[in-house]
């Protein structure tokens, strides 16, 4: 691949964190973005601006720091839908986070248009947010959870999913891209096939919106659900993709302020989408965060930050290959985006993450909110490098260094 068009060392200056050193004087070397990224100066200086001049609640306030703080909120929704090229901004509802955004597909329009005996089909990748609110629905309404097989190496198995297609699910249900496996799965493809056997879609596009280009038109996707947390935004929320329609005929996730055009004593009416699902004073200050987030994003065009990560990952898991001891789970490089995740030959990962610490090497050890996938590939924990915009080849290169003080450790 072509030398990527982000120049790396310039945009690291945007992310004070980089700047720490960790333990004995060493540089931090951050590989742990697929569990949250870090924040660019961009992101941060527009919330600390929110709080320092216009902090007030939204919609209701006539006065100016609140129709400052309601134009700020609906500015960072405006932003978050043209990342993900939504037709309308209104289709982009602001949630807790990816978990929360699904819980409220299956509370919603799950309890609303699935009985006994309807098939839902997830994947052995989901993470636990996109497997455990599928697995409470199902035993609350008796439906059937089919799972799509992972392959040999490590890719979504179409062929099984085309034999599962043939009990006419009602919801397929997947994520775009493997926090554990970096597999980028084929969205647009498993989302057209679901929708000529009679199904919905619901794509986890946590790790795929950070990473790659997005477009819920092109996909044709019915919903999909992301955090801002791992996309260089603040935690504490996320948003909720939804075609309209859908999001129309769903009932409300919960009840209280801001959620109801009018309220009696014995009923209420319900407000227009998005605010139907935003009961209560909503985190403002992170919407405008998240919305810098995504205009950063843009800026830098997520076809740069695709190609930075492929090459990335290339570099990763040549190098990775070089250790004997070490196996990567994950498919070639061309399919998977910058995730690493291996194990050593008679080292606990836990251990692994330790020493690497000490050389202020920050990864993540365990099952990574994915145990069922963990099951799959016959470990019960991996030690994970995930890498985003902000880090090197030369990352790479201390990072194979500290695994060989490991090996030196355990002998």
């Amino acid at each position: 691949m072509t030398k990527t068009p982000l120049d790396v060392n310039v945009l690291r200056a945007d992310f004070p964190i980089l700047e720490r050193k960790i333990g004995a004087a060493k540089s931090l070397i951050y590989l742990d973005s697929t569990a949250t990224s870090q924040k660019p100066t961009a992101v941060i200086d527009v919330m600390n601006d929110f709080y320092r001049r216009s902090n007030a609640n939204i919609h209701r306030g006539v006065h100016t720091l609140a129709e400052e703080s309601t134009e700020m909120y609906e500015k960072g929704r405006e932003q978050v839908a043209s990342l993900i090229n939504a037709a309308s901004t209104r289709e982009v509802i602001f949630t807790r986070n990816t978990t929360e955004s699904i819980n409220l597909v299956a509370k919603t329009w799950g309890r609303e248009n699935l009985v006994s005996g309807d098939v839902i089909i997830l994947t052995e990748m989901e993470h636990h947010s996109n497997l455990v609110p599928w697995q409470m629905l199902a035993e609350e309404q008796d439906l059937v959870l089919e799972f799509v097989p992972v392959t040999d190496d490590f890719l979504f198995d179409m062929d099984a999913y085309r034999k599962l297609l043939a009990l006419k699910p009602k919801l397929v249900a997947f994520t775009q891209m493997s926090n554990v496996l970096g597999t980028i799965t084929p969205a647009k493809e498993i989302i057209a096939l679901a929708h000529e056997a009679g199904a919905l879609t619901l794509v986890d596009g946590a790790q795929s919106v950070p990473h790659l280009p997005v477009d819920v038109q092109d996909l044709d996707a019915d919903f999909l659900v992301f955090s801002a947390h791992k996309m260089l935004g603040p935690s504490g929320i996320g948003a909720l993709y939804g075609k309209m329609d859908l999001l129309n005929a769903m009932p409300p996730f919960m009840g209280g302020g801001d959620m109801i055009k009018t309220v009696h004593l014995r009923s209420f009416v319900t407000n227009q989408v998005p605010y139907k699902f935003e009961a209560g004073t909503p985190a403002i200050a992170e919407a405008v965060g998240f919305g810098a987030a995504a205009e950063y994003l843009q800026n830098l065009g997520m076809d740069a930050v695709e190609a930075h990560e492929h090459e990335i990952a290339e570099y990763v898991l040549e190098r990775l290959a070089e250790i004997p001891t070490v196996t990567v789970f994950g498919p070639s490089a061309k399919d998977k985006g910058g995730v690493a995740s291996f194990v050593m030959d008679g080292i606990h990962p836990h251990d692994i993450a330790q020493i690497l610490d000490g050389e202020g090497i920050a990864v993540r050890a365990g099952h990574h909110c994915a145990q069922p996938l963990h099951e799959v590939c016959g470990v019960k924990a991996t030690t994970r490098a995930s890498f985003y915009i902000y880090n090197t080849k030369e990352e790479v290169d201390k990072l194979v260094e500290g695994i060989y003080i490991v090996k030196e450790i355990f002998g």
